[in-house]
């Protein structure tokens, strides 16, 4: 089920162009957007470790951290590759994890078999999470379509693949793209080209593609840049370690955060370097939303929870004991705690006056006085 309401722009002097809200978007039961807490995605990638009882634990896991959506990614090494040891089709970055591995034998031992799709996402629906995955190509789409995911996620190796991108849209569900690698150019073609094949909700995330990502390389600033320039939400798809990045991008503007999991980095497997925790998830899911209410809204003078410490302002006091016509002074008047008194800013009007009455130390300042 997909919801909208309208978003509003206003031009002021320079061109410059805020915008003042943005759509709305519901997958599931979840709305994404600025007035929701961050919609957060664990994704499960390579790290059932070919284990289907694995895979229904790190959802398990999952759902207990208060997630809102698994994703999984579905391929086959066939439609992701040829099997090819040519140079061009292996991996030699000596500091990758997956160095010296050929793109074909990766893709085959992380791929997640399609056949546990179904049970997959039956096993979140219990547990009252969403379950939803990456297509690779027009096959999964069709594969997907008839578990009826509820939504789709484009890898960014995948985000200018644009007869993909096509055959997404064209499902008319709400549309999660990874950014990274990508122009400015490639993203608006991206945006423009599922716009145009049906798709009317689309997310952005802005990613790292380095497995993990350094926090210097992510370029956070990047969030607000995006949402203003393509006028749709922007989330994180984060690979950097630990929780860091993904909380400060709330204060950015971040509503979607997808960070990978597993049940123990020692547990090893394609992805599991660059993956949270169970525990490290459940703080994810907490810190996010702790930042998202800090957030809160423009807002002066006290709070509602603040009221009650008004009294420890300072303001004017007698104090020593003064009789009826002696002159208020610096020796009998002060600005102290607590601030039941007159506001300090009346402190000159008072000097030089006569008190009306006799006057107690530690009495607060009244206009009564004189």
């Amino acid at each position: 089920m997909v919801s909208n309401k309208r978003k509003t722009s206003k031009t002021i002097k320079g061109g410059m162009v805020i915008v003042s809200k943005i759509d709305t978007i519901k997958i599931g039961n979840k709305q994404i957007g600025a007035q929701s807490p961050p919609f957060i995605i664990a994704e499960i990638s390579a790290n059932h470790n070919q284990s289907l009882e694995r895979a229904l634990t790190i959802v398990e896991k999952a759902a207990k951290a208060g997630v809102d959506a698994i994703k999984l990614q579905t391929y086959k090494a066939d439609t992701m590759t040829i099997n090819e040891n040519d140079k061009s089709f292996m991996i030699e970055d000596t500091n990758s994890a997956w160095k010296n591995k050929s793109l074909y034998d990766l893709y085959d031992e992380a791929s997640t078999p399609w056949e546990w799709h179904e049970t997959i996402f039956n096993y979140c629906n219990q547990l009252g999470i969403i379950g939803f995955s990456s297509p690779f190509d027009e096959t999964a789409v069709d594969f997907l379509e008839k578990l009826d995911v509820p939504c789709y996620k484009i890898a960014s190796f995948e985000c200018t693949d644009l007869p993909l991108i096509k055959k997404v849209a064209s499902t008319g569900k709400p549309m999660i793209i990874s950014t990274g690698l990508c122009t400015v150019a490639e993203i608006e073609e991206t945006v423009q080209v599922a716009k145009e094949a049906g798709c009317k909700d689309i997310i952005l995330l802005k990613c790292t593609s380095t497995y993990p990502a350094s926090s210097k390389h992510t370029n956070l600033r990047t969030i607000p840049h995006m949402q203003q320039l393509f006028r749709c939400h922007v989330g994180l798809s984060d690979h950097t370690l630990g929780t860091q990045v993904a909380v400060t991008s709330v204060a950015l503007g971040a509503t979607v955060i997808e960070k990978h999991l597993t049940l123990s980095r020692d547990d090893g497997g394609v992805d599991a370097h660059f993956s949270l925790e169970p525990e490290e998830m459940e703080n994810l899911v907490k810190e996010t939303k702790e930042a998202w209410q800090a957030l809160g809204k423009i807002k002066y003078g006290p709070t509602e929870a603040e009221k009650a410490s008004l009294q420890y302002r300072r303001s004017l006091y007698v104090v020593k004991d003064m009789e009826e016509g002696e002159v208020f002074t610096k020796d009998n008047l002060a600005v102290i705690r607590p601030g039941y008194g007159l506001p300090p800013k009346y402190y000159d009007v008072f000097l030089g006056k006569q008190v009306k009455k006799n006057v107690k130390r530690g009495t607060p300042i009244h206009w009564s006085f004189i």
